[in-house]
Order: structure tokens, then C-alpha cells, then sequence
């Protein structure tokens, strides 16, 4: 290995970033590869542009740029594929997401640029597309979540992801859901609102417990995408068979017909368990089979 400047302060800034990624520009590497989310995305599209291929390693926690590998083995072997001469390039978007704006209910991605990604359909993420809040899309979280609430038991505790689907569960119980959060209700009552993971796992030891979780427009991440605080000790406590996941048939028509449901929670025994066929709820009395894939 090359190793090129240093860190002088205690930490990192997107200033060390943009540093690196000019030296990289200036030595004309054949392929930049990064750790981290839409942030080090950004300033690596604001530093190279599309004058160098680039391909993301996901790490962050907002990944909703199309730069990104799957997860990090799918990185390392389309790296390989690239410099192989076996994989295409294709200019991809680098988005960033207004979080204060998602958490009043509304997506407002600014487009940062594109950079050029080496791509394979089934190694490289899609750009995270947003909700729309449609009389016929907003009907359909309706009936989905008439249906999850009449189905829900006393006897479980539940835990809310993030998004506007889960949000419409949340509504029917007239509880306040946190939009970017991660909420557990019991009997209709909120127990906790915006936890993190060692809140959730004080909170349900020795209960029994289901997860309610949307999957990503587009991208299909269920998850490993905005929600780490669903980990997999959170996810092993709980198990696979008391995961339930609900999407309208136009968020499952958005990920692409044929294409699974992703996961990419950092351990790979919890991706082997949670990997094969799940059914999703898209209505009222209204189900999906789909494939999971790591």
C-alpha cells in the first residue's frame, strides 16, 4: 500500500475527504473506493466528479445513493469484476436527504451529482425514491395497517421501523410514531418512542416480540438501511418468524419485479438466517411472497 498524507486532529472532517480523494484524482487510481454514507459520498462526487470510477462501500447510516455496493462482500467482488475488464461503468446518482424535512413526513432529496460506478444488477443499490403521498398510495397504508392492527395480539409487544408505511400502523392506534425512529407499542399504547438498540433490548427481554417493518422504495433494503437500531441481537431475541413486513404493491412494483428483498445487517449469520421467503402484507387480507437476499 501507498499511504498518502495523515490526520492531525483527533477527528476526521469532510475536509480529510475531499483531501484524499485529490490525491487519489491526481494520481489517477483505476478505481476509488469509499467507506461511509451519503455524506462521503457527497464530497467525493464534489472532489472527482465523474474524472475517476468510484463505488461506494456501505457503512454510513443515511445510504440512499445509487454509488453503493449491496453490501461490502458485493463491493470487494464487483472491485474485482471492474478491474478484470468484466464490469460496465454507468453514471449513478449521489443523493442527500433533508432529515429534518423527512422527520415532518416529507422525503426532499437534493440530487449532489453522479459519479461513474461500476455496475451489476444485482451487486449495486437503487436510489432511494420517495413516498408519494397519493390518495390511492395513502388508501393503501390505510387498509394495510386496518388489517396489522385487528391482527395484533396483547400477548406481543411490537416494534415500529421507520417510514410512512409503519407510520400508518402507529396513526390507526393513535399513537405518535417517530417518522426516522424506531418506536415498541403493547395493547396500543406507546412504550417507548425513538429508542436505540440497548433501549430495545431492556425493553423486550422475556417478552414476545414482532417487528413491523417497510421496505426502502426502490432500493428494497428491509433491513441494514436506516434502521440500525434493529441489530441483530435485537433480531435473534426476536426471530425470523415474528418479522412481519408490510409494502404497497406500488413500493414492491418500485424495487422491481423479481428482484428480493435485501438485508445487510453487518453479521452474516443473522443475514443466513434472515435470508429466503418472507410473506409481505400489501392489503387488507392481501399478501406477497418474497425472496430475501444478502
Amino acid at each position: 500500500p501507498t499511504v498518502i498524507g495523515g490526520i492531525m486532529k483527533d477527528e476526521t472532517t469532510a475536509a480529510d475527504t475531499k483531501y484524499a480523494a485529490r490525491v487519489m484524482l491526481d494520481s489517477q487510481v483505476d478505481l476509488l473506493l469509499f467507506a461511509g454514507g451519503d455524506g462521503t459520498a457527497r464530497d467525493i462526487c464534489a472532489t472527482i466528479s465523474q474524472s475517476l470510477p468510484a463505488l461506494g462501500i456501505p457503512t454510513g447510516v443515511k445510504i440512499h445513493s445509487a454509488v453503493f455496493a449491496i453490501n461490502p462482500r458485493r463491493a470487494g467482488e464487483l472491485a474485482m469484476k471492474f478491474l478484470q475488464g468484466e464490469a460496465p461503468l454507468r453514471e449513478a446518482e449521489v443523493m442527500d436527504i433533508d432529515e429534518e424535512a423527512f422527520r415532518e413526513g416529507r422525503l426532499s432529496a437534493e440530487l449532489c451529482g453522479y459519479l461513474k460506478v461500476p455496475y451489476e444488477i444485482e451487486s449495486v443499490q437503487s436510489a432511494k425514491s420517495a413516498s408519494f403521498a397519493t390518495p390511492d398510495e395513502t388508501a393503501s397504508h390505510e387498509l394495510i395497517a386496518q388489517y396489522v392492527v385487528e391482527n395484533m395480539a396483547d400477548d406481543y409487544y411490537y416494534i415500529l421501523c421507520p417510514g410512512t408505511t409503519v407510520k400508518a400502523i402507529a396513526d390507526k392506534l393513535g399513537v405518535t410514531k417517530t417518522l426516522l425512529g424506531v418506536d415498541l407499542v403493547h395493547k396500543g399504547s406507546l412504550l417507548g418512542s425513538d429508542l436505540n438498540e440497548q433501549q430495545l433490548l431492556r425493553l423486550i427481554d422475556r417478552k414476545k416480540v414482532k417487528i413491523i417493518v417497510s421496505p426502502i422504495g426502490r432500493q428494497g433494503f428491509i433491513f441494514g438501511r436506516g434502521n440500525p437500531q434493529i441489530s441483530p441481537a435485537v433480531m435473534k431475541k426476536v426471530g425470523k418468524e415474528n418479522i412481519l413486513i408490510i409494502a404497497t404493491h406500488n413500493k414492491l412494483s418500485s424495487i422491481g419485479f423479481g428482484r428480493p428483498l435485501l438485508v445487510d445487517t453487518g453479521d452474516e449469520e443473522t443475514d443466513r438466517m434472515l435470508s429466503g421467503y418472507a410473506r409481505v402484507v400489501t392489503g387488507y387480507k392481501e399478501e406477497a411472497v418474497a425472496k430475501i437476499s444478502s
